[in-house]
Order: structure tokens, then sequence, then C-alpha cells
């Protein structure tokens, strides 16, 4: 047992012989991947900016702002000091906001234990530097890209938070990370399969989002299925044909990554993405979602560093580029019908090219 100031939080307990892992990140995905670790057999620490959320989550196992009704196990200890939370930890995983992770990074780089894992649960791409979050970490740590790993697919948080069952994918271009990870990652209701594509793993779980607020827009303007299911393939095929631009293998994007998490941001209410993209259709601006959300939409903040790399790429991105021109107020979003498009004229096009 370690002795932790009386105002902070509540004793932590460790459990002999566990792995010790560490969670940047109180939010909703952070809290329900920590209790995944926990879940699995881990000692967990969760860093929560805001001192008060730390302590309720260690005193009470819950997170009330995040995840309303749901248990957190014992073995998940929370404080709002990083240096607490990252004392010894063996992994170290990482869920704050895509924006922010470079200035979080820079605060934590001399706090994380030397060549342990660092883990990516986050999905953008930071504005200005087009980094994906992977590289915004070896660039910020100073770490070989084999010490880093990302984790992605369908993971909408309070279905998983619920032990729903599901699998996401890990990546990492070292095998051995993959799997230390992957292994640490195991709940009885959650699997982790594993893979070496880290820019496809990264950019499916990125580009998902912006097709979800596209079909939150529609949704929100009260188009119905077809018009759904039509931008979602489409989508589909204009994500995929920019991830392999960028170096990605096509068959990711078909799997957990791409294809799943697609599926499940598209179709669930418990999307952010798709929520935001519901409002826009509903009529609010851009500021007044931001306003009105919770928690970020990645998808939101993602979709100029997107197209700002599909231009450098040669990628058209009709339904992207439609999107941007919602949040930007120059297109009703009952316009939007990207699907539609053709490049200038209308011929019929083959629905394989891309």
């Amino acid at each position: 047992m370690r002795n932790v100031p009386t105002n902070t939080v509540p004793l932590r307990i460790i459990t002999p012989g566990a792995r010790r892992v560490a969670v940047l990140g109180a939010g909703s995905w952070g809290t329900t991947f920590a209790k995944v670790l926990a879940d699995g057999g881990a000692d967990v620490s969760l860093w929560a900016r805001r001192a008060e959320l730390a302590r309720e989550i260690a005193e009470s196992r819950r997170n009330s702002d995040y995840l309303p009704g749901i248990d957190l196990p014992p073995n998940l200890w929370a404080s709002s000091h990083l240096r607490e939370v990252l004392d010894t930890s063996e992994m170290v995983f990482l869920s704050v906001p895509s924006q922010s992770l470079r200035e979080n990074l820079r605060a934590v780089r001399e706090m994380i234990p030397a060549g342990v894992p660092v883990v990516s649960l986050m999905k953008g791409v930071e504005k200005g530097t087009r980094y994906r979050m992977s590289e915004v970490i070896a660039q910020e740590l100073d770490i070989e890209p084999g010490r880093i790993a990302v984790a992605s697919g369908p993971n909408l948080a309070l279905e998983i938070a619920k032990e729903q069952p599901t699998a996401i994918v890990v990546s990492s271009s070292d095998p051995q990370t993959a799997s230390q990870v992957a292994v640490a990652a195991h709940a009885p209701y959650l699997r982790s399969f594993t893979n070496n594509d880290v820019i496809g793993t990264e950019f499916g779980g990125v580009l998902k989002n912006l097709i979800a607020v596209a079909v939150g827009i529609v949704d929100g303007v009260g188009y119905g299925e077809n018009t759904k299911a039509s931008i979602i393939t489409r989508g589909l095929a204009e994500i995929t044909s920019f991830a392999v631009a960028s170096g990605a293998r096509p068959e990711t994007m078909s799997g957990l990554a791409g294809l799943g998490d697609l599926i499940a941001t598209c179709g669930s209410p418990l999307s952010r993405n798709n929520t935001a993209g519901r409002l826009l259709g509903q009529g609010y601006s851009f500021e007044d979602v931001v306003r009105r959300m919770n928690q970020t939409a990645e998808g939101l903040s993602s979709v100029a560093p997107v197209l700002e790399l599909a231009d450098g790429l040669g990628v058209d991105m009709p339904i992207v580029r439609q999107v941007a021109e919602v949040l930007a107020g120059t297109m009703s979003p009952r316009d939007i019908a990207p699907h539609l498009t053709t490049d200038g004229d209308d011929l019929p096009q083959d629905e394989h090219q891309r």
C-alpha cells in the first residue's frame, strides 16, 4: 500500500504481482479503457485533470460526469497528480483530446518510466502539423516507433463500460509491443487483435469520424436509411482511398479499425461525432454544437487537416469536403449529397473506381 496525501484521494491498494498501468484522461473513453484494463487483471492508475473527478472515481468507484450508472472495479485508482499516476507504471495509455496531446506530453515526458510501451487511444489528426497521434508521441517523447502502439475499433464507450461484447485491434511496428498491449487490453467482454499497420489503424479511427458527422447531418435533416447507407458505403471507399494513398494496407480498412468502427460510429446515438452531425443537420451552427457537446467530437477538428492531407495526396474526398462546407456555413445541411457528386459531369461512374 502506498501513502497518498490526504488532500488528494484515498489510499491506493496495489495487488501484488499485477501489471501496473497508467491511463491519462478520465473522459468516457479513458475511464472505460481503464475499466477494461482493470477487469483484465491490471492495477490501473487513472489521471483526471480535475481533482474532484479523481476523488469521485477513487472514493465511490463512479464517474458520474461521463459514465453515469457504471460501477468501476476496486483495482482502478485515480488521481489528479500526474507523477502519482505514472509512478512505477509498466505501460502508459493516452486518452486526451487530440489537439491537446502535445502539451500533455510535454508535461509528462520526464515522468514516464524508461522503456515502457506508450499506447494511443485517440482518434484525431493534429491541426497545423497534420500529424497522426503516434507521430506526435514519437516526436514529443523522443522514443522509437516500436515502443508506440495504437488501439482502435468499434469502441462506443458506454456499451463497453456495460460489458457488452466487442473487439479492438492493437497496432505497432513492433509485433512484441502489439502483443504485450493486446494481452493487457483483454477482458471477458473485450478481445484484442493485433496488426502492424499503424497508419491504417490510426486513419481508420480518424476518417470514420468524418463520415459519421456526414451521416449525423443527413439524419438531423430528416433523410432516411437509403441516404445514410449510401453515404456510409461511398464513405468507406473514400476513406480507403485516402488511407491507402497514405501508406495503409487496404485490408485494414475492411477490419475492426475501418469498417467495424465505421458501422458503430455511424449507426449509434452514443457516437459523439454522429451527435455533432445531427445537431448540425438540425440547424445549429458549429459554435452552438461545440457549446452543447459535453465531450470533444474529434471529427469536427479533423476535417481541415484531413482535407489538407488529401489535397497533398491528390485524393478526392467529396463527403468530407461537403461536411467542411456545412461546418463553414457555406452549404445548407439539406443540400448535402456527396454520394451524388461526379467529376464535373453526369455520366455514370464505376462503383469500384476510387
